[in-house]
């Protein structure tokens, strides 16, 4: 197929891809993908982001501190992340949000203290933001619209009316393999209705492979699958999906 594929959030720095990381990343552009953003959960999950970017020309990275991980920020963290940014090849302040799923999450407090020194940086630095938004919509939107940033809400899981909401702030929606799931209805009913200018593909790879991958390490190459899925809802063929989506990763990430 033609290299239309653009994975817009992966974790290819994490330890499910130890065994044979570079082999496969090598790999990829003969499956189709033509770019990444490596997302960050916390400075050192940057650094390796960044040291992929460098190795791989289809590659970017984005650097930030995951909810999951608010209790490593410090008054340190955001000069770090600063730093971390001003490489050439980090095109956003990433993966950053809020996360009220777990109960062993870091306080809920901590997380919003987080996300709002970054979303502060990021409108400082002019780049976008990766937002992580799990059961936690209500606060999410509440900044989002305090700060109005550019960005996407990756792995989207809102209903359309909040995706309205979110593409009225000139945000896009990410959308990846729980578009195929089985009685995936509200990922599939926001995959019809968001404007197709603002959709972005992505995988979370090693995470939510799609069907029929399930149970399997995820890579970008999958996304073929979501996009046939997707594309299939919105009565449009599979190789347009690919090539807006893949248009619109470049115009948010500045690439």
């Amino acid at each position: 197929m033609a290299a239309a594929i653009f994975d817009s959030h992966a974790h290819y720095d994490d330890t499910a891809f130890d065994p044979d990381r570079d082999t496969l990343l090598a790999a990829l552009p003969a499956g189709g993908v033509c770019g990444v953003i490596n997302a960050a959960s916390d400075a050192d999950s940057a650094r390796r982001s960044l040291l992929l970017a460098e190795r791989y020309p289809y590659m970017y990275a984005a650097v930030g501190i995951h909810p999951e991980a608010a209790n490593t920020y410090t008054a340190e963290s955001i000069p770090l992340l600063e730093q971390l940014a001003a490489h050439p090849r980090a095109v956003a302040v990433g993966e950053i949000g809020l996360d009220y799923h777990w109960e062993d999450n870091p306080p809920r407090e901590a997380q919003r203290t987080c996300f709002e020194a970054q979303l502060q940086l990021a409108a400082r630095l002019s780049l976008p933001v990766i937002v992580h938004d799990r059961d936690a919509h209500e606060d999410t939107l509440t900044l989002l619209k305090t700060y109005r940033p550019q960005g996407v809400l990756h792995c989207f899981s809102g209903s359309v009316e909040m995706m309205q909401e979110v593409v009225r702030l000139g945000m896009y929606i990410g959308l990846g393999g729980a578009a195929t799931f089985k009685n995936a209805k509200k990922p599939l009913a926001v995959a019809a209705a968001v404007p197709l200018d603002r959709l972005l593909l992505e995988t979370d790879a090693p995470y939510m492979a799609p069907v029929p991958c399930r149970g399997h390490r995820c890579d970008s190459r999958m996304i073929a699958h979501t996009a046939a899925v997707i594309a299939a809802a919105r009565g449009i063929d599979t190789d347009t999906l690919l090539e807006q989506t893949a248009d619109n990763a470049r115009r948010l990430f500045g690439i």
